[in-house]
This record gives structure tokens, C-alpha cells and sequence, in this order.
């Protein structure tokens, strides 16, 4: 990796007094929305910042237990909710910080095992924290999204986070990848701490079939596309053992 070399006078598109991208994604299909549970303090979270930070870490080993409907509502918030907003359209205040309050990720969960939502694809819907239904895939289309890693496909619920770049380059023209980077280490650290806080394993994953992903979720691979994968699943009691086996090659 090298420092790019290009001319730092280049004018943003919001410099140029563009008008500015859409803040986040409309559903396509109203009739396909479900709306979020939202009340939280019915959750039985861990609320010491300390224990959260020393015990996080990858889980990778899941049970065939359910997330429930408000645990999923609470990852999702997490991640990519909305607190307040400035201005009628200008900037949304979420659980995450970003670059200019530019938030360019969407959020994309296929539910395996969620009390109370049917198997499938579905979108969260910032806007008003909700999911849209938009497909199915298959379990081999699964297994190929992460590269064939099986522990993966086992999560009760996987997280694909797509970029919408143009929502970066508008206010930050060639500096955006830098800004969506930072922002996307902010992403994957809440939801971290956020499963942990409720007993949840989770693993981010980097190694994931692009071409394969953004096919699944309907992407064009351009204007959208994947850039990051999340399983979450019910942590096994045999997890400590169970883990070990991924680093019993490490002297």
C-alpha cells in the first residue's frame, strides 16, 4: 500500500453546490416493511463497559438457538440506528460516528433462525428502523458469500454491509475511501460490544465473495456493493474448547 499522489485542490461535488445523496435507502416495497421493536430496556443487557471490552472477542461456535425479534432490532440499532437529525435532509445523527455525518453503509441480514421473522433476505431500513423482505438464497449461494468458511453459515443471522459511495465522495471527492474505512472499523466495534452485551457471538469477516454477495442482495457492484460480513449466533457451551481448534496451528 502506498500514499496516493493527486492534487489536493480537487473541489467536492459539495463544494460545488451539488445536491447531496440520499441519506439512506427508501423500502421498494411497502407492503414487505416490518417494523423494529424498539424497546430496549426490556432486553437483558450487560451494561458494564469494562467487562464488555475485556471480554470481546471472535466467536466463531454457535448453537442452533434463536435470536429473538428484539435482540436483532438491538444489533441493528446499533449498528446503523438513528438518534436525531440535522436539518430536513442534510445529516442523521446515529449510534456510530462517521465523516461528516455521511453514514455510506446499508445493512443487509439474511435471518436464518429469528423468532418471529421468516427465513430470508431482508434490508434495514434506517429511516424508520424496520426491515424489508427481498429474497431468499440458497445454502450453497451462503457458503460461497463467506468462501466456504462453515462456521459462518451456522449463525442464526448474517449481516452484509454494502457502501454507497457516492454518499462519502459527495462531501469528500478522492479522501472518501479513507473516510469510509474509518467509518466501517466504527461499524463492526459496536456490533462487537453490542453482541457481547448480549451474550451473542459474533466474527467479522473479510474474506467473503464480493461478486457472490452483491449478487445475492441485487447490487449493481458499482454504485453499491458489499464491503463487509457480520454472523451472529448463540454461543455454544463447548465455545472456549471449540475455539481453540481454529489456532491449533499457531506454535
Amino acid at each position: 500500500m502506498k500514499s496516493p499522489v493527486w492534487s489536493e485542490t480537487i473541489a467536492s461535488d459539495q463544494e460545488q453546490k451539488l445536491p447531496q445523496p440520499a441519506l439512506y435507502h427508501q423500502a421498494k416495497n411497502e407492503g414487505e416493511v416490518i417494523v423494529l421493536p424498539q424497546n430496549f430496556a426490556e432486553l437483558e443487557l450487560n451494561e458494564n463497559l469494562f467487562e464488555l471490552l475485556q471480554n470481546r472477542k471472535s466467536r466463531r461456535v454457535y448453537s442452533d438457538g434463536e435470536l429473538s425479534l428484539p435482540e436483532l432490532s438491538f444489533l441493528l440499532w446499533s449498528a446503523q440506528g438513528i438518534k436525531g437529525r440535522r436539518g430536513t435532509k442534510y445529516a442523521t445523527l446515529r449510534t456510530v460516528p462517521s465523516g461528516g455525518a455521511r453514514h455510506g453503509f446499508e445493512c443487509y441480514v439474511d435471518v436464518q433462525r429469528v423468532d418471529g421473522l421468516e427465513p430470508g433476505i431482508y434490508h434495514y431500513l434506517a429511516g424508520n428502523h424496520a426491515l424489508e423482505f427481498i429474497g431468499t438464497q440458497t445454502a450453497a449461494e451462503r457458503l460461497q458469500s463467506v468462501e466456504g468458511q462453515k462456521w459462518a453459515t451456522r449463525a442464526a443471522a448474517i449481516f452484509y454491509f454494502t457502501a454507497v459511495p457516492y454518499r462519502f465522495e459527495w462531501r469528500y471527492s478522492i479522501y472518501s475511501h479513507r473516510i469510509a474505512l474509518i467509518d466501517l472499523g466504527h461499524v463492526g466495534e459496536n456490533l462487537y460490544l453490542a453482541a457481547e452485551a448480549l451474550e451473542i457471538g459474533t466474527c467479522g469477516i473479510g474474506a467473503f465473495s464480493q461478486s457472490v454477495c452483491d449478487r445475492i442482495l441485487h447490487l449493481d457492484g458499482e454504485n453499491e456493493f458489499t464491503v463487509y460480513v457480520q454472523p451472529f449466533g448463540k454461543v455454544r457451551d463447548r465455545e472456549e474448547s471449540e475455539e481453540s481448534v481454529f489456532y491449533s496451528s499457531v506454535e
